[in-house]
């Protein structure tokens, strides 16, 4: 086994822990923690699909679904992974939180390392799944019973079986052999499970695949790209059909996944809030369900979430100056990275402790990747493309929707490997300095020798 190796197995090993740790702080009971209230939902409602009740709540629920009625506003996979956990061990939340731990802290770092290793070197893979097992808003979300953590395993297979797709030069010819096929259905796979996540994620696909293409198309490869696109495609389809049919035959209309954008949109740019965003009302006066229209209510959920998409868009439609001032007030908020008394303990602790440290060590990265001060692998320019696309297209969805500084957190998955470089590149420039000699390089530096990038 090479050093390499167990380098990353130690680092797993400690990611695993640290969300096992954090599992058995959340313990047993599901409450509403900071940043988590989606899991009561999740847990009550594989509780009803496992009692046989279906997609429904025994009462009146949260955003504005009736008691019994059918639900489609939360995911359908994963609350099928809370079933499947319940079926298994019986309504055991920490069971639940316990083996999402193992995976996703398995899964997440090593899908920043193989990222890290394919752009720049095995040493910043190792340094990104590093920094991705000790990341506060990981380890927490990594034990809440919600998409998330699952989450942002799937956007970075995506994006690594994606960067995989693109050939690295012309010259290196056509990329025809069966593994590549094999890429193309792992990436429809993965880009599939990301939007049963979370949905959001369909409005970056498009963006994806046509980056994907157009990198393809400058290396000679356009139309076997759009074969293997197309085979990527047909499989997210695939595993969409069976829930838009679903939905269909319990409200009557198309619901392509899930009933939240309109919500979502609604409530983001009603004009109640002016021009300023508040992420979480809270006021009595003003509330989200005050805010939904009475002539609206005793519609079903489907049908409400596309009323209030329609309301939503002719509110920008009526002051597209205000829709922008207030789009704009959603950035800070967006990227908040210090503490706030409106926040708890946990909270600031973590926006301090993870994004706080970090955020200029990604923007260094991402700034010396760019200008390619950063020794980089072969082809790695479409890898960094993408992750840089992914990570702009990403924000300006929700800054121009809903915000959250937990939706930007995928963003953090990616960026943590542009971080992991500007570290090491600091590191670098600052170690021999220090010492006030010149030393040998080590596995820290990029330019440790040939081994590097091997297995990547």
């Amino acid at each position: 086994m090479s050093r390499h190796s167990r380098y990353l197995i130690a680092i797993i090993a400690v990611s695993i822990l640290a969300r096992g740790l954090a599992a058995f702080w959340m313990g047993n009971e599901v409450i509403s923690l900071p940043g988590t209230d989606d899991q009561v939902s999740y847990h009550a409602l594989a509780l009803r699909v496992l009692g046989g009740h279906g997609f429904t709540f025994g009462e009146a629920w949260w955003p504005a679904t009736q008691a019994n009625s059918p639900t489609a506003h939360w995911s359908f996979l994963y609350t099928f992974f809370l079933v499947g956990v319940y079926g298994l061990f019986g309504p055991a939340p920490l069971a639940a939180r316990m083996i999402q731990a193992v995976i996703a802290g398995m899964l997440q770092p090593y899908l920043a390392y193989r990222l890290g290793s394919r752009m720049f070197s095995q040493a910043v893979g190792l340094a990104a799944a590093a920094l991705t097992a000790g990341y506060a808003y990981f380890v927490y979300y990594g034990a809440a019973l919600m998409t998330e953590a699952f989450f942002f395993c799937a956007v970075l297979a995506t994006l690594c079986l994606a960067a995989q797709l693109v050939p690295p030069t012309e010259a290196a010819g056509p990329r025809t052999g069966g593994r590549v096929w094999w890429l193309a259905a792992g990436l429809g796979f993965s880009a599939g499970v990301a939007a049963l996540l979370r949905q959001v994620f369909l409005l970056f696909l498009p963006v994806l695949f046509a980056c994907v293409w157009w990198l393809s198309a400058r290396r000679g490869q356009g139309r076997i790209s759009l074969a293997r696109l197309a085979l990527a495609g047909g499989l997210v389809v695939g595993m969409l059909l069976p829930f838009t049919a679903y939905n269909y035959a319990r409200f009557r209309q198309l619901v392509l996944l899930n009933t939240n954008a309109g919500f979502a949109f609604y409530w983001a740019n009603h004009p109640a809030y002016g021009t300023h965003f508040d992420p979480i009302i809270t006021t009595e006066a003003v509330n989200y369900l005050s805010l939904l229209p009475e002539e609206l209510h005793g519609l079903n959920e489907a049908e409400l979430d596309r009323e209030l998409l329609k309301r939503g868009i002719g509110f920008v439609l009526a002051d597209p100056v205000r829709y922008f001032r207030l789009s704009a007030s959603r950035i800070p908020i967006f990227f908040m990275f210090w503490p706030s008394s409106e926040s708890s303990l946990v909270s600031n602790l973590s926006r301090v402790g993870s994004f706080g440290i970090l955020w200029p060590l990604m923007l260094y990265g991402v700034v010396l990747a760019g200008l390619g001060v950063i020794k980089r692998q072969p082809g790695a320019g479409s890898a960094i493309g993408l992750l840089l696309v992914f990570s702009l297209v990403y924000t300006v969805i929700h800054v121009f929707s809903w915000t959250l500084v937990r939706y930007r957190l995928p963003i953090d998955a990616v960026l943590l490997i542009f971080s992991a470089a500007g570290l090491l590149d600091l590191l670098s420039r600052v170690r021999p300095r220090a010492a006030g000699v010149k030393v040998a390089p080590t596995w820290l530096d990029d330019r440790a020798g040939p081994t590097q990038g091997k297995g990547s």
